[in-house]
């Protein structure tokens, strides 16, 4: 015996489907209304695709994490020979600190920018597989970054603690500070992550950018010793936009002092500025990702 309801049933569990069709754009910025909570909702899919990077990186068992320790301390270690040869051993004692402090942050920096340059060619199938914000995707790389941070800063309280400098409430500008950088880095990485989808070879040009802007921050050297010389290295420096971030971020942390307050002004700045950007320039272009890759 036939059934009769069965077309009418088929009708009916189709017409119920929900279709979502996706077209490319060239320009356009998403409603933000929709498009920012579909992003916090995203939230936990963040952190477990973190999580899973670092564990099939195995950062996350007992020879990672030691590596993890490890690495910054013979990086910091590398560095402060070379300074200390090109000083003639001229520097402070606690130049270590310093050097660690610094160098922490910007590479904290520098991993931002160049994992989300990689953030979208990277997770090609997820894209072309999933609905979801593009806008995950860097984010995500910049959880790591932080994950990969954390580390870092055990090493650096224990030279603080070993060269018995000062601690103090005045100690939380470090917080700011590294707000404001976190901010900066996050904006350049999402201009980072849209030009490496039009350009292929920008990952290969990006190191050598980080690598010249570090020897032009206050990593190797004090900011506050630089800007007094009023040479046009110092003029150079000042123009900076990572300069007042990180000489706040060494200040508090080191010297337990509270940094002048323009340093923290001029890093806002540019931190929101560089975010905001990133942001607009992301999500003009982030539809056309798919039809890139």
């Amino acid at each position: 015996m036939l059934d009769t309801q069965s077309p009418q049933r088929s009708v009916v569990a189709d017409v119920s489907r929900e279709l979502h069709v996706f077209r490319s754009r060239r320009s356009g910025v998403p409603r933000l209304r929709a498009y920012l909570p579909e992003l916090w909702a995203r939230r936990e899919f963040v952190y477990e695709l973190a999580r899973c990077t670092l564990r099939a990186q195995n950062y996350l068992n007992a020879f990672g994490q030691l590596w993890l320790i490890l690495n910054p301390l013979l990086l910091g270690c590398v560095y402060y020979v070379l300074v200390d040869i090109l000083s003639n051993g001229k520097h402070a004692h606690n130049f270590f600190s310093v050097l660690l402090a610094g160098l922490f942050l910007y590479n904290f920096f520098s991993g931002i920018l160049s994992q989300s340059a990689g953030s979208i060619i990277g997770s090609s199938r997820l894209i072309l597989n999933s609905r979801l914000p593009r806008l995950v995707l860097p984010i995500t790389q910049i959880v790591i970054a932080f994950m990969r941070f954390l580390p870092c800063m055990i090493v650096f309280l224990a030279v603080h603690t070993i060269q018995r400098l000062p601690w103090g409430l005045d100690a939380f500008y470090a917080l700011p500070a590294f707000l404001e950088v976190t901010l900066f880095g996050a904006g350049l990485g999402f201009i980072c992550a849209t030009l490496q989808v039009y350009f292929r070879d920008f990952s290969n040009f990006l190191p050598y950018v980080t690598r010249i802007w570090l020897f032009l921050s206050p990593v190797l050297w004090e900011l506050q010793v630089q800007l007094a010389k009023h040479d046009l290295k110092s003029h150079v420096i000042a123009l900076n936009p990572l300069s007042p971030m990180i000489g706040a971020w060494g200040d508090a942390l080191v010297y337990n002092t509270a940094p002048p307050l323009t340093w923290l002004a001029e890093g806002a700045g540019w931190a929101v500025l560089a975010f905001v950007c990133g942001c607009l320039v992301f999500v003009r272009r982030e539809r056309e990702f798919s039809v890139r890759l």
